[in-house]
C-alpha cells in the first residue's frame, strides 16, 4: 500500500472519530440541558389524611366542695358527703375496686373579706376563708356507655341531695401508634393529586423533590386548627372518638 493511500485512510479514520465524538458530545449536552430544564418542571401538591382513634378506657370523676370559716367542721362535712356518695355508688352495683378516692384539697384564702365592685364602687364583702374539695373517680366498664352512666349518676345524686360536678374522662391510644400510617396515607393522597395534575399537563409524575409534613392536629370535644390557622368545626360526634388529621406538602418532578 502506497504512502499516499495510507494517509488517506488515516484521514478518514480521524474524520470518523471526530464525527462520532461530536455526535456523542451533542447527545450528552442534550441530555444535560434536558435534565437541567426538567429540574424546573415540578408540581407542588398537598395530601390530606384523617383517622379516628377510639378511646382505650374511660372514667367518671365526681367532684364537690364545701366552704366555711371553721376548718375542722367543713372537713367533717366533706367526709360525710364523700361517704354518702361512696355508699350510694356501691349500692348501685359498682365494684369497690373500680372506685378511687382522691386526696382532699384545702384552699385557705387567709382572709374573711374581699374587695368587690358593687353598684359602681368598691365594697368589703364577707367570704368563707376555707374551701375543702373532694374528688371520687369511677372506672367505666363500658367506654361507649360512659356518658349515659354519668347522666344517670348525676340525676341520682341530685335526688339524694348529694349534688356534685361530674365529668367523663377518656384515654386514647398514643399518637405514635398511628403516626406512620397517617403520614403514609397523606403521601399516597398527595401522589394521587400529583398524577392527576401530570396527566392534565401531558407529563409523567417523577420522583419526590421535597416533602414536608404538616402538624398533626387532634379533634375531639374541642375545636382544632389546621396548618393555615383556620378553625375547623368538623369533629367526631361521639366523645370517645378523636380524629387525627395531617396535611403533607410534597413537591414532585414532572417528566
Amino acid at each position: 500500500m502506497s504512502t499516499e493511500k495510507q494517509s488517506q485512510n488515516s484521514a478518514i479514520y480521524i474524520g470518523l472519530s471526530i464525527l462520532i465524538g461530536l455526535l456523542l458530545l451533542g447527545v450528552f449536552i442534550f441530555k444535560g440541558l434536558k435534565t437541567f430544564s426538567d429540574k424546573d418542571r415540578v408540581v407542588t401538591v398537598k395530601g390530606l389524611a384523617e383517622m379516628n382513634m377510639i378511646a382505650n378506657s374511660a372514667s367518671i370523676s365526681i367532684s364537690f366542695s364545701i366552704s366555711g370559716d371553721e376548718l375542722p367542721s367543713i372537713i367533717k362535712k366533706s367526709e360525710l358527703k364523700r361517704n354518702a356518695i361512696l355508699n350510694f355508688l356501691t349500692s348501685t352495683g359498682i365494684n369497690k375496686n373500680d372506685i378511687k378516692v382522691k386526696n382532699i384539697g384545702i384552699n385557705d384564702r387567709q382572709t374573711y373579706y374581699e374587695t368587690r365592685w358593687r353598684n359602681g364602687r368598691e365594697e368589703e364583702v364577707k367570704v368563707d376563708r376555707y374551701t375543702v374539695s373532694q374528688t371520687i373517680e369511677i372506672k367505666s366498664k363500658d367506654v361507649k356507655g360512659t356518658e349515659d352512666l354519668m347522666a344517670k349518676l348525676r340525676l341520682d345524686l341530685v335526688s339524694k341531695d348529694l349534688t356534685s360536678t361530674l365529668n367523663a374522662n377518656y384515654v386514647f391510644p398514643e399518637l405514635n401508634s398511628i403516626k406512620p400510617q397517617l403520614i403514609a396515607e397523606s403521601t399516597k393522597n398527595a401522589r394521587i393529586s400529583g398524577e392527576q395534575f401530570a396527566n392534565d399537563s401531558q407529563a409523567q409524575l417523577g420522583k419526590i423533590k421535597t416533602a414536608s409534613q404538616g402538624q398533626i392536629t387532634i379533634a375531639g370535644r374541642n375545636y382544632y386548627y389546621d396548618e393555615d390557622g383556620v378553625e375547623q368545626t368538623e369533629k367526631p360526634a361521639e366523645p370517645f372518638i378523636q380524629k387525627a388529621r395531617v396535611v403533607s406538602t410534597i413537591v414532585f418532578f414532572l417528566e
